[in-house]
């Protein structure tokens, strides 16, 4: 995947030691309820569309931004699924990163899905029923965007003092 400049010019400071990001994802549904999907490059699974917000772009601009750019499809971000820590993760070249996702429901409202980046090796809209493997992340977001709950997030088990 590609390293946004920011994240670079902060890892020539901070080394590979753990960074907290923010992070959105998206559940792209289109007018006949399937879910748009991409196959990543870095792993050749299929996936939901994630990626990094710049700094300052607010996170329903970022996942917007992301889905074109890897899809060349348009959307509107319709509510925020779910937030969530995510646990860290450590790349080969041994930088670790912890994400904080934010996840859309997004509605499709144009462009032709297909590979629009070299993120992904393959686009594509799938029925809920027939989804490909996919990790446990995007089954859960994709379930959550399907009904009308209120955000999901992790409930507060401890309270301070």
């Amino acid at each position: 995947m590609a390293i946004p400049d920011f994240i670079r010019e902060l890892r020539a400071v901070a080394g590979h030691q753990l960074l907290h990001l923010p992070g959105v994802s998206a559940v792209v549904f289109d007018d006949t309820g399937r879910v748009l999907l991409v196959r990543r490059a870095d792993t050749g699974r299929w996936a939901i569309v994630g990626g990094i917000p710049e700094p300052g772009e607010q996170p329903a601009a970022a996942v917007v931004r992301e889905v074109y750019e890897e899809t060349a499809v348009a959307c509107v971000p319709e509510r925020v699924v779910l937030v969530q820590a995510l646990k860290p993760v450590v790349y080969p070249n041994q930088d670790v990163c912890q994400f904080m996702d934010i996840c859309f429901r997004c509605r499709a409202v144009g462009g032709q899905a297909r590979v629009n980046d070299d993120e992904s090796l393959d686009v594509g809209w799938f029925s809920p029923d027939a989804l490909p493997d996919l990790e446990d992340f995007a089954v859960s977001r994709i379930k959550q965007a399907q009904g009308d709950a209120p955000t999901w997030f992790e409930p507060v088990t401890a309270f301070p003092g």
